[in-house]
């Protein structure tokens, strides 16, 4: 079992999140910049160590007013916190190329454990030779673990921002030289 270094292609990844907006539906946005230090046997990510950084001023929820609140004090509070950070601790299989990966999420000066789910997709080489492999991940987290507790309750009952943020990310990354 031999680790490897990968890089991620940011053309062909992504990190999505969604959370429930006033109850009734969900809302989506993506983070545009992030990056990650990844060593890995892909046949067993069990050894693999995993960084991985997000930048939250790259935020689009399609929306520049709703971008702009979740960049302030209210929410993120950029100036102060402006990247969001998670290193890999344990890394358990579940199944045939399922894992729980746990690590230490840092976000808006909170520093607290969280599992995502990784499944590792495939590997190829690319019409130019190059060695490629690809994950995908799942998971959720709750905001106010991270002092993200800003809201609005509604006249009809309830509150305009839901606790429970879900997470999914799409990587492809080529073999590291």
């Amino acid at each position: 079992m031999t680790r490897t270094k990968w890089a991620i292609d940011a053309a062909h990844s992504s990190v999505d999140f969604s959370i429930r907006h006033m109850m009734i539906a969900n809302v989506k946005g993506t983070f545009q910049n992030f990056s990650a230090i990844v060593e890995a046997d892909v046949t067993d990510l069990t050894s693999a160590n995993i960084e991985f950084t997000v930048e939250l001023s790259s935020i689009d929820t399609r929306n520049k007013d709703r971008d702009g609140h979740l960049l302030s004090a209210d929410f993120f509070d950029v100036e102060k916190y402006p990247s969001m950070t998670f290193h890999s601790t344990d890394i358990q299989k579940a199944d045939e190329g399922e894992y729980n990966v746990t690590g230490e999420l840092s976000l808006h000066g909170f520093t607290r454990p969280e599992t995502f789910t990784v499944t590792f997709e495939g590997q190829g080489k690319d019409p130019w030779g190059n060695e490629k492999v690809g994950f995908s991940a799942k998971g959720s987290i709750n905001r106010a673990d991270f002092g993200l507790t800003w809201n609005s309750a509604l006249e009809t009952g309830g509150v305009l921002v839901g606790d429970k943020v879900k997470v999914n990310l799409q990587i492809e990354a080529s073999k590291a030289e």
